[in-house]
């Protein structure tokens, strides 16, 4: 029996895309989103590709010309994109089954019976997602989850192909072309550090990857490599994964930012790291997990010429298995208080949760118990969250919201930069959108 095609529906230019929805204004314009303390460029629209701004591109280097040329740049709206997201979702399961959830823009739905109810179903989907939520998206059909990308790369840089490409369609007459104009480090899979040693071989693009020998790629590199070769030659080896809507880790759960200004002192770095424990403390609870180890680490510029460059970690071992954010907070703070230096300008921070365990199927011997948050402080900190809104009440100062800065992430000064920031207007009552009757 074949197994049914997969079908990959992708938001097109997703981040700018959103920033589309609730500034009509910006429609057919050249859009920037940029990443954290409004840094270097992580979304352009189809305008901005055309004008050869690159992705990761620091924008104080090309600010000036960019907004020459009409440029919009814009912060990176998380609350927005991520609410956006959980609508197009919606949108999407209820035309095709079986939704697994790659990433924030993108996931994987099985085909129906046949050929000519898939594209109906894709259509439909298409235009309702265009309608109902105003992002644009592309959808490739195949029997493998890698060709079925590869389809879909295919429908978004063809317009001949309306934003849906069935892989069957175009092998036919090019499906050796089609793999060939593919670099190695563009083949879902691979990557940029694996594709050097593949380039090292002869293997330049996705084409000469479909042809190699599966038995000698899995002995000379991986089994997770060996399925690539096979899914390119229409042979479906990629399982099912977890689903990313539910942000499930099951390693570590990390939580690091960016400084919009360098930190010096404990105070504000202690600070820095109770709120990132916070933040990843509540995603362990979310997902019902707990955790043995706590680290921290911090470092300042490798840019910054006038000083040394400095990096500090430490970790803390809990004594059991942990969710208890006051445990947490202390833990990481600990893993780092005694070795850091006064002196120094640290420009990013961050917190790790290890060896992380199910809690439901945590057991072990009586009076080695793990350490709940019994006392429902965790809880308590997350309904106060949803009704008033992150950083309104936390674990000590921690940086919590001061006077007039009710859109910021929390009140220091160490708080991630955004200052070209758009409205929030599917999570903030006072960002909501304004409709005039003309």
């Amino acid at each position: 029996m074949v197994a049914r095609p997969v079908v990959l529906a992708d938001a097109n230019s997703f981040f700018a895309s959103c920033e589309t929805v609730f500034h009509p204004g910006l429609q057919g314009r050249p859009v920037v989103v940029l990443s954290n303390n409004d840094g270097c460029v992580v979304a352009r629209s189809p305008q901005a590709k055309r004008l050869g701004i690159a992705n990761g591109v620091p924008w104080f280097t090309i600010r000036s010309q960019a907004e020459q040329d009409g440029v919009v740049a814009r912060s990176s709206n998380y609350e927005l994109y991520a609410s956006l997201s959980a609508r197009m979702m919606s949108i999407m399961r209820t035309f095709l089954p079986n939704q697994e959830i790659y990433s924030i823009d993108e996931c994987f739905l099985d085909a129906l019976p046949s050929s000519s109810q898939t594209l109906q179903a894709c259509r439909s989907m298409r235009d309702s997602v265009l309608k109902g939520i105003g992002i644009p998206i592309s959808v490739g059909v195949a029997h493998t989850k890698t060709l079925a990308k590869i389809s879909n790369h295919w429908a978004k840089s063809h317009v001949s192909a309306h934003g849906i490409t069935r892989w069957d369609d175009i092998a036919r007459d090019q499906g050796k072309n089609v793999l060939t104009e593919i670099p190695i480090d563009e083949v879902w899979g691979v990557g940029r550090r694996l594709s050097r040693r593949l380039q090292a071989l002869g293997m330049v693009n996705a084409w000469d990857l479909h042809e190699a020998d599966p038995a000698s790629i899995r002995h000379r590199f991986s089994v997770q490599l060996e399925r690539t070769v096979l899914e390119l030659r229409g042979i479906p080896c990629v399982e099912a994964g977890d689903d990313a809507s539910q942000g499930r880790r099951t390693t570590q759960i990390l939580c690091s930012r960016m400084f919009s200004h360098p930190v010096t002192g404990w105070e504000m770095m202690g600070q820095a790291l109770s709120v990132y424990a916070q933040k990843a403390c509540r995603r362990l609870r979310n997902q019902g997990s707990l955790c043995a180890q706590v680290s921290a680490f911090c470092s300042t510029s490798p840019h910054d010429d006038e000083h040394e460059y400095v990096t500090l970690h430490g970790t803390t071992q809990l004594s059991n298995p942990c969710d208890d954010p006051l445990t947490i907070a202390k833990a990481a703070c600990d893993a780092l208080r005694e070795r850091f230096d006064g002196h120094a300008r640290f420009v990013r921070a961050g917190v790790l949760l290890l060896s992380l365990v199910d809690a439901a199927q945590f057991h072990t011997l009586e009076g080695l118990d793990a350490r709940r948050d019994t006392h429902g402080l965790g809880e308590v900190l997350d309904d106060a969250a949803r009704r008033f809104g992150p950083a309104r009440v936390g674990i000590g100062y921690g940086g919590i919201r001061g006077h007039d800065r009710g859109n910021e992430d929390t009140g220091a000064q160490w708080t991630m930069r955004r200052e070209m920031l758009s409205s929030r207007s599917t999570t903030r009552w006072d960002e909501m959108a304004v409709v005039h009757a003309v």
